[in-house]
């Protein structure tokens, strides 16, 4: 049975009522550092590293006087952690030299080293409340697959833009969080566990060989 995602979204609304941002963060400059390094990395990871990062560096121009070798020893548990030490500081040596803070458009964030659309998305969203598009993470990208609301499993652009045309724009904040709270507890990947699925009557397993 199909039904409008709109429904299907109130549905994991009533599973998940209380959602937050999965990265720990106070102001925007702490999250963006947080979502350049969290590519790759599952968030308790990131929020174990910038405990440290964050009482260290307080701001931007804090960041672009530091040496690469200093950041990489407190993130080096973090994937890619000296390219992500090198972007964080190339990007608040930017900051410093051409904004008064972080950016609040998506045409100056892209262009920051480490920043692309999905981070800027994030920022946008939870540093400044400001919605332009929709966060796609993995688990946005599988859930929409198997819904059929994307053609694709594994391009996120494409995916961001299926989404936007069929979703109301004030639920776009929201679908993140209500997928990866339901990616990570039902709609698993390799297997999802379709029989416990609040929303399984209205999904057709595109690409799901065993549920």
């Amino acid at each position: 049975m199909n039904a409008p995602p709109k429904h299907v979204l109130q549905l994991l609304h009533q599973e998940y009522p209380h959602l937050t941002h999965y990265l720990n963060f106070s102001n925007p400059l702490e999250l963006l550092a947080a979502t350049i390094l969290s590519a790759q990395v599952r968030d308790e990871m990131v929020n174990k590293a910038t405990i440290q990062l964050f009482a260290h560096y307080k701001t931007a121009k804090d960041y672009a006087a530091a040496d690469v070798h200093d950041i990489i020893s407190i993130i080096k548990s973090i994937t890619f952690a000296n390219n992500k030490a090198k972007y964080i500081v190339e990007t608040c040596k930017i900051l410093v030299e051409k904004y008064d803070g972080v950016p609040r458009t998506m045409n100056e964030l892209v262009e920051l080293p480490g920043i692309g659309r999905k981070t800027a998305n994030a920022i946008l969203q939870h540093a400044f409340g400001i919605v332009e598009g929709i966060v796609v993470d993995t688990h946005v990208l599988r859930m929409s697959y198997r819904l059929g609301w994307s053609s694709t499993p594994a391009n996120a652009e494409k995916t961001e833009k299926d989404l936007m045309a069929i979703i109301p724009k004030n639920d776009w904040k929201n679908i993140p969080g209500l997928m990866k709270r339901h990616g990570r507890a039902i709609c698993k990947a390799p297997t999802p566990m379709c029989t416990r699925c609040v929303i399984e009557k209205y999904c057709p397993k595109v690409g799901v060989n065993s549920f």
